[in-house]
């Protein structure tokens, strides 16, 4: 009987030098943040119309399986790799997740760099989520795929580098960015904007009379994300310590007022309690919480709270001034809710809270510790995160857009018949069986004799009180129509198609 043969081991990958507890925590919370990407794909969905409403979930679904990839192919060690002296964007020492075994991460030492790497494409993943808001019913989710992959090498790895990196020149500088203010929020909003400026303004009518489709799938998406939020900046300390939970207690605190403050403002404009203005205050509070939350006190998140909940509301205006359609408003909910929550880490950052992870001792705060220069450093950060997001973003979309079969746009036939139908052929709600058996006719109604009269709009099955097809419609033909559609004899075959 021949022994059993000793594994070869390899450098560094000691695993009794972590605690059980913090790769616990840190696991479970990448999975809470994975969470926020089917989250985030159920609120775009109730906030588009109906006939756009499962293309948004594709898109967010499937850029989450290309940001995987593009993870372990090489974006983890562009952003991460600790060779890399440029302070920009990192090496291909990494490249395939090559040497990423049991040594400490670059973030931290309380957790191996595997688990690290897992836990930032997360972030990557759901940044990537984020963005795809941009293409809202009129993007073709092809050629957003091509983009979002070179997004992330050209765009995500160089912010996280800047911010994370162990020789990023942000960190270095002394920048405070605690989960993604400038990567995640900046850049997914101000991305965001400029993908919906390369694309372009939907059609007018598109524009009309637009509400959310489905408000309850908004609110569903909203408590995902919250949730899923907790893991993300909690996890953010990577470790179960008394840092994580006050990042807990911060969003919680910064989403609660968010909220609020958000609810009141549209009540003083519409007088009605909104149930989008509230997930939209409570998001934003989030947005805000996720640079600040590991350096702040809780009362410190009061104020975020409520900064955020107020100002992300009136730069809900700024794409009508800029003439932008960001229909889903990426630039308002993140990127300003992340330069908040940036610009307050300069105010509020505390040592005491900073150091309660047990490793990161050595970090200045802010105005709280007497670091006043660390205000200009917040400023300069979010400035040159906004510029280089917004230029290498629009060239990226110019770029794929230009390759042939790859235009990022649909035409205005695909964007009226809406994207599910065009792009996918199916439907988050079946609606457009119903529609084609009886509806695309002229509005059908039904006198008392149950005699066909094709004059009167319909007032069943839309929020408008019509079919969303004109009377005058010209696309078909009267033949095609009578073949489609026969007349209807019977009683009970107008019930049927009742």
């Amino acid at each position: 009987m021949h022994p059993t043969p000793l594994l070869r081991r390899v450098p560094g990958d000691d695993a009794s030098q972590y605690s059980a507890g913090d790769l616990s925590f840190i696991m479970v919370a990448g999975a809470m943040v994975f969470f926020m990407v089917p989250g985030l794909a159920f609120l775009y969905s109730g906030l588009s119309r109906r006939k756009n409403a499962l293309s948004l979930i594709w898109a967010v679904l499937a850029s989450n399986a290309v940001v995987i990839f593009q993870w372990f192919f090489w974006g983890y060690t562009l952003a991460f790799s600790p060779s890399a002296t440029n302070g920009y964007i990192g090496n291909l020492r990494n490249f395939g997740l090559m040497k990423v075994f049991g040594e400490p991460s670059p973030g931290s030492p309380l957790i191996p760099s595997i688990l690290y790497s897992f836990f930032q494409m997360e972030f990557g993943c759901v940044t990537a989520g984020i963005l795809m808001g941009g293409i809202a019913e009129r993007g073709r989710v092809l050629p957003a795929m091509v983009f979002i992959f070179f997004w992330m090498t050209l765009v995500y790895c160089p912010l996280a580098c800047w911010a994370w990196g162990v020789n990023g020149w942000a960190l270095k500088w002394g920048v405070l960015d605690f989960a993604g203010g400038g990567p995640v929020e900046i850049g997914s909003g101000v991305a965001g904007l400029a993908y919906s400026w390369v694309l372009g303004r939907r059609q007018e009518k598109e524009l009309l009379n637009f509400r959310p489709h489905n408000v309850s799938l908004v609110a569903l998406g909203t408590a995902m994300l919250w949730f899923g939020w907790l893991g993300f900046n909690g996890g953010s300390a990577f470790g179960a310590n008394l840092r994580a939970v006050f990042a807990i207690w911060n969003s919680m605190l910064a989403a609660a007022f968010g909220g609020m403050v958000w609810c009141l403002l549209d009540y003083r404009y519409e007088r009605r309690w909104t149930m989008v203005g509230f997930c939209s205050g409570t998001i934003a509070g989030l947005v805000a919480a996720t640079p600040s939350s590991g350096y702040v006190h809780p009362w410190s998140s009061v104020v975020v709270g409520i900064l955020s909940g107020g100002l992300c509301n009136l730069a809900t205006k700024v794409k009508h001034l800029v003439h932008i359609d960001d229909a889903l408003d990426l630039f308002a909910e993140h990127a300003i809710g992340g330069i908040v929550g940036l610009i307050l880490n300069a105010f509020f950052g505390d040592t005491t809270i900073i150091a309660l992870d047990g490793v990161s001792t050595t970090v200045d705060g802010g105005f709280m510790n007497h670091n006043w220069a660390s205000l200009y450093k917040q400023i300069c950060y979010v400035l040159a995160t906004c510029a280089y997001t917004f230029v290498v973003t629009a060239l990226i979309a110019k770029g794929v857009d230009m390759v042939p079969g790859l235009h990022l746009r649909a035409g205005p036939a695909s964007e009226a018949l809406g994207m599910d139908e065009v792009e996918h052929g199916e439907f988050a709600t079946d609606y457009i069986e119903l529609r084609r058996d009886f509806t695309a006719a002229p509005f059908i109604t039904f006198d008392h004799d149950t005699k066909f009269n094709s004059h009167s709009p319909m007032a069943a099955g839309d929020r408008h009180g019509h079919t969303d097809l004109s009377v005058n419609d010209t696309t078909r033909s009267e033949d095609t129509r009578q073949t489609d559609h026969p007349p209807i004899n019977e009683k009970n075959n107008a019930n049927d198609q009742v």
